[in-house]
């Protein structure tokens, strides 16, 4: 997800299309990779393809429309936490009750964790993003991923 949201706000700050290949690199990743996640984020209406000589990807919304929430669901809902149940089909009482209380503890986490992205924009990052600046350099690319 921290790729996903890097790369677009670079394709924000970049005019015109960007490739599969030109991102692809940005997260260190696979142009196949990239063309997979992207079209999530197409079928949700975040972003858009061009194809041809000057194609590639760009976004079709504006950052203050795509909360974090919105690309947390469009890249389908990844796993937030690697912990979890040993044996989700156990017989034993005390490793039902240990299940019983983890998987109750990660639900309220998660629950919490969607509020937050729901309250957090691209354009509030792009924002604090461009507040870090110094002042010199706002109209330079910060980093040379895109």
């Amino acid at each position: 997800m921290s790729g996903v949201l890097h790369v677009l706000l670079h394709m924000a700050e970049h005019e015109g299309p960007v490739t599969s290949e030109v991102l692809a690199k940005a997260m260190s990743t696979n142009p196949v990779v990239v063309r997979r996640v992207m079209a999530g984020l197409r079928e949700q209406g975040y972003v858009r393809s061009t194809k041809g000589h000057r194609g590639g990807w760009e976004l079709a919304r504006r950052l203050e429309e795509i909360s974090l929430r919105d690309v947390y669901e469009a890249l389908g809902r990844p796993s937030f936490f690697a912990m979890g149940n040993r044996n989700n089909e156990s017989t034993c009482l005390v490793e039902r009750a240990v299940n019983a209380a983890l998987d109750q503890t990660l639900s309220d986490a998660e629950a919490l964790i969607l509020a937050r992205l729901d309250t957090v924009t691209l354009a509030m990052l792009s924002a604090e993003f461009h507040a870090g600046l110094p002042k010199d350099e706002r109209d330079a690319e910060v980093c040379h991923a895109v």
